[in-house]
Order: structure tokens, then sequence, then C-alpha cells
């Protein structure tokens, strides 16, 4: 039997949600068959799976031992050689400029988001992060049950820029709250071909998804499966010698590859994007992976546990936006 109490960080979710994190190798079925004949309960009396958990309670498992996998150690966290580009920091957040090529977490090419950090993850974003924190004292794995610093935002491995993450359990809930509701915004940079329809517009289409080839489709008119897309963008400058565009995009939908399926369904792929374009030019260029960057956010007026980042705006440095070198003169 093991007997977990309940932390900060593990309070307000329900047992269900609790066991999985808690017990990453606990079978979903198993999960359920062992809380419904009290092989898991909460301060030793029956417990329902949708139970929420509050600080000060225990839950007592009596489960196989073999279920419960090794957390990452401190050890290895102390080992870890931290590479972290931070642009913004304090006691909840932590803000990183990731560079393109490095994955946010383990999983498919696209860094796919997954649970907490376990032994697997390695040479991600989110694994140098708790080893920064840990190294720094603001976490230690073995005094959480549940709960391991996490992303609240994804970027594609090839896509650089902005990445938040959250030190504690109630402001990762706060930023997903924000994030779901639109009240963080996000600007990206682009550099596209050619010039564009207009120097601003909204663009309001449909995507669909082509798992097979790991693609997207815009399309016009909405079919069953397609999910609606916006995309706001706006001219900043023209290299007529090369003809290219560098955009500004705000996305008030975010959908997988949006802004490359997006663009490039008006002619104007990105620089460097063989999925969406053509880049084989590009590639002698130096491009070889689509020209984007999430370069700005802005915290929207929220009552809550960050409330004072309210109005706050963050960007990264201009030199981390590599493809601005084919623009002369542009300022954030």
């Amino acid at each position: 039997m093991r007997e977990f109490k309940i932390n900060s960080n593990d309070a307000g979710q329900r047992l269900d949600k609790f066991v999985q994190k808690a017990v990453k190798g606990i079978p979903v079925s198993l999960m359920y068959k062992a809380i419904r004949l009290k092989k898991i309960k909460v301060n030793r009396k029956r417990a329902e799976q949708k139970q929420v958990l509050e600080q000060g309670d225990t839950v007592q498992m009596f489960l196989s031992e073999d279920l419960f996998s090794d957390k990452i150690t401190d050890n290895e966290l102390f080992q870890v050689k931290v590479d972290l580009n931070i642009v913004y920091e304090d006691e909840n957040l932590l803000i990183c400029d990731k560079a393109p090529g490095i994955l946010v977490h383990s999983g498919d090419g696209d860094g796919k988001v997954s649970g907490k950090g376990d032994a697997g993850d390695r040479n991600t974003l989110v694994y140098h992060i708790q080893a920064y924190l840990a190294q720094k004292g603001e976490y230690d794995p073995k005094e959480e049950n549940s709960f391991a610093p996490a992303l609240c935002n994804r970027i594609d491995r090839n896509t650089g820029g902005m990445v938040i993450a959250a030190k504690n359990a109630q402001a990762l809930r706060d930023v997903n709250e924000r994030i779901k509701n639109n009240r963080i915004t996000k600007k990206y940079l682009c550099a596209v071909h050619g010039s564009l329809p207009q120097k601003s517009d909204t663009l309001c289409d449909f995507l669909v998804k082509d798992s097979k080839n790991n693609k997207v489709k815009v399309l016009k008119n909405k079919t069953r499966d397609a999910k609606e897309i916006i995309t706001k963008y706006s001219l900043v400058a023209y290299n007529k010698q090369k003809e290219l565009s560098l955009v500004e995009v705000e996305l008030v939908t975010g959908r997988t590859h949006q802004i490359r399926a997006h663009m490039a369904s008006v002619g104007n792929p990105l620089l460097g994007d063989g999925k969406y374009g053509l880049n084989e030019k590009d590639r002698r260029l130096g491009y070889k992976h689509q020209a984007l960057y999430s370069y700005y956010l802005r915290f929207d007026g929220c009552e809550d546990s960050l409330a004072y980042m309210n109005e706050k705006v963050i960007r990264v440095k201009k030199e981390s936006v590599y493809f601005l070198r084919e623009f002369d003169g542009v300022e954030f």
C-alpha cells in the first residue's frame, strides 16, 4: 500500500485525474476497477472517481508495487547542463524563447504535449525547465505527487518563439483558462513568398486534417470534419529584390499548422516551408524550415492569481528572429 498526502498542487482535481498522474503505470480500466473495489480510498474511506481532492486529504492505494514507476530524481535534474533562453520569470511563471529545432516535449515530431515529466523526457524544453527550477530550489520531484512544472502552450519543433511554463498548479490552471478564453494575445512574425493580396486582412476559412500525411488542408466551405480557422495578418515590410514579405500574424483560432497552411492557401507560402510550399531554392539560402516565430505576448485583464500580469507585454529580442536579416530597417 502507498499513501499520498494531497498538497496545494494536488488539490482541486478529481480523484481519477490525480491517480493517473501519480501512478503513471496504471491502465485506466484497472484504476476505475480499483476505485470501485475500494482499493483506492480517500482518507481511508470509500471514494468516487469524480471526488474533488482537498489539501490535507490522504489517498490510499492498495495496488501492485510494479505500477508505481520511478519519478525523475533531483540527482538526475542536477546533472543537466541547462540551456534556456528566459525572457520572463516570476514566482508563478517562466517564459522561454525556444529556438527552432527544439522539441517542447518528448512525443511526436511536432512536440506533442504529454503529461507530467518522467524519465522519458530528455533534451526537451520542459525537461530543461524542470532541471533549471530544481537547481534553483523551486522544484523537488520527491515532494510532488502529481505535479511537475508544465508548459501551457506548444509550438511546433521547427517554429521558434515564446512558450509559457507554469511553476505551480494554480498558475497552470489560470494560464490555461486565459488561453481558452482568448485572454492572452499571441502574435507571430513570418516571412512569405510574394506580395500579399492586401496589406492587412482577416482570413476566414475551414481546415481539415490529413493525418496520413501529417498535413492539413484549407477549404472555403465547411465539411463534416472541417474546423473554422481565422487568421489576421498585416504587412510589415517587403523585400522587392527577393520578392519576400514580412508579415505579422495574430491567430483568432489556433489549429494545427494554421499559419503555414492559411498563408499558402492565398498564394504566399512561408519561406523555407517544404510541407506547404516548395523550398528547394530556400534550402540553398539556408532556410530548411518554415520562417515563423512567436515573438509577442500580451496578458489581458483577468481576476485570478495572475492579475498582476494584466496588460503586460513580452517580446523576444530582435536577434532571435533570424529571418529578419532579409528585411532592412525593421524595428519591433
